[in-house]
């Protein structure tokens, strides 16, 4: 499979070491002061770029018909209008705010925990996500997914960073070291707490996950989560 990568810091360093260990070939490196991409050569596309760039990246890569793997955050105002173009287009398009199969996991572990305790009104819901001081996005993707799993399945509205008001989920965002990241969904009550985490060793797993989605989605049409790529439901 010859893949292109859209941003070439450090997960895209990763994530080419990666699948090229898997067999597969990095035909394109795009990063800041690309002018031109020979979409002829490319197989599927993965996106880890910027929120500025990633938009227009992944336009790109559906009008030339290149399946395409996104998981820059910061973006996401503009998903909706992705979505419909690549139905339009009949493009093959996944975002994933967290490729990393066992955060994947995690997210159902999240919704499912949230359906018990929807009828539990004693217990509060929190959220905490602690990650590398490098982060400029806060609360992150992964964290706002948990929150809207949370949503989905409960009373709560919304979620809000730090002090949050009636209905609001509470998002406490840390910035420490180089931790590539933790996520603690918690369960309070006046007699107990109910917690289930998350924690990243390093950044390896998130590449990984990129890659594997890379390798499903070829050949298909539609837009994809990594719902879809694990076959959790």
């Amino acid at each position: 499979m010859k893949i292109a990568l859209f941003g070439y810091g450090k997960m895209g360093k990763m994530i080419e070491r990666l699948a090229v260990e898997r067999g597969h070939e990095i035909v394109a490196k795009i990063d800041v002061g690309t002018t031109e991409v020979d979409f002829s050569k490319i197989d599927v596309a993965i996106d880890f770029s910027t929120p500025d760039a990633a938009y227009e990246n992944i336009l790109n890569c559906i009008d030339n018909k290149i399946p395409v793997i996104s998981g820059t955050t910061g973006w996401l105002d503009k998903f909706g209008s992705v979505v419909q173009h690549c139905k339009e287009q009949k493009g093959a398009f996944i975002y994933a705010s967290n490729f990393s199969l066992g955060v994947n996991i995690f997210f159902e572990l999240n919704e499912y925990l949230a359906k018990m305790m929807k009828n539990l009104a004693q217990y509060s819901v929190s959220l905490e996500e602690i990650h590398h001081t490098q982060k400029l996005d806060a609360p992150s993707g992964t964290a706002i997914t948990l929150a809207e799993g949370i949503i989905a399945h409960t009373d709560y509205k919304n979620w809000k960073l730090d002090e949050p008001g009636n209905h609001q989920i509470a998002i406490t965002a840390k910035r420490i070291g180089d931790t590539p990241g933790t996520h603690t969904v918690e369960y309070a009550s006046a007699v107990d707490s109910i917690e289930i985490k998350h924690t990243a060793h390093n950044r390896e797993g998130f590449a990984l996950g990129a890659v594997i989605a890379a390798e499903w989605i070829l050949g298909k049409t539609g837009v994809f989560t990594m719902k879809d790529v694990l076959n959790l439901g």
